[in-house]
């Protein structure tokens, strides 16, 4: 199991496949292995990064404050660490916040930018919904069933917990059988949530970008396509008519073609 010393901590990593490199950075309060349905179709085209961020996994966990800005320098320090001068990032959720910090402040290290349930600045309701998890997170002390049990519901649509009560199931049993991530580890990674706004930043992107969207995702929604869009030069939008917060589980086949469609776009 790879790690490698990047801005003043280890990071542990995954690297799967041949061919460009691509980063693949998780969502809050999940490791490398939340994008293996994604791996097993981008490897056979990408060399694929999966990487532990700061708080989660086998990565280090230290104290202080945690932000989205923080967490795209690990990322960077990261690539240096590997020698990795440019690579193809893809994240969802945090990930995707991380993205974007990683690709306005270091526009060389970014080939393309994938950016998944995205959001430019915490606004009222994400906060609201983001405090509650807190609340519920501080009262179980279990990460795993916060996830299931209190995470699940806003990442995914009811539909799919009628239709395929066995794929929420063997999700809920994949969650469960990660590394605990400890309760202080995932209060800094919130932390980073509630305080993220790149919104001034997002113009000096300069990287080939997409960016998708759940229809019913209520987290982060198509409320923010047009800030995202408009700020990002040459973006595109991708909307996953049938999915919630979570298309890379939900709508793995579409998400899949439309996302490594992109990213062979800009290879070479």
């Amino acid at each position: 199991m790879p790690k490698v010393k990047a801005n003043n901590l280890t990071i542990h990593y995954e690297s799967q496949g041949a061919g460009e490199p691509l980063i693949l950075i998780p969502y809050l309060a999940a490791d490398n292995a939340c994008y293996a349905f994604q791996v097993a179709e981008y490897q056979k085209h990408f060399t694929c990064i999966s990487l532990d961020p700061r708080g989660a996994g086998e990565s280090d966990k230290p104290g202080g404050t945690y932000s989205t800005e923080l967490m795209a320098d690990d990322v960077a320090g990261f690539m240096e660490a590997l020698g990795i001068q440019q690579a193809h990032v893809s994240g969802l959720s945090l990930g995707a916040a991380i993205g974007m910090w990683l690709a306005a402040k270091y526009p060389g290290r970014v080939k393309s930018l994938s950016l998944h349930s995205p959001w430019t600045k915490t606004d009222a309701f994400l906060s609201a919904v983001v405090e509650g998890w807190r609340i519920m997170a501080r009262a179980s002390k279990d990460m795993a069933e916060l996830i299931v049990l209190g995470i699940f519901p806003w990442c995914f649509t009811p539909e799919l917990y009628a239709a395929r009560p066995d794929l929420i199931q063997s999700l809920a049993d994949f969650v469960r059988s990660r590394p605990a991530q400890p309760l202080e580890a995932f209060m800094r990674q919130s932390d980073a949530v509630l305080a993220h706004d790149v919104e001034s930043q997002l113009g000096l992107i300069k990287a080939p970008t997409q960016i998708t969207f759940g229809r019913h995702d209520a987290l982060c929604s198509t409320r923010f396509a047009d800030r995202l869009r408009n700020a990002i030069p040459g973006s595109e939008v991708v909307t996953f008519e049938n999915c919630a917060h979570a298309a890379i589980y939900e709508g793995v086949e579409e998400f899949n073609e439309r996302t490594l469609a992109f990213l062979r776009r800009h290879t070479g």
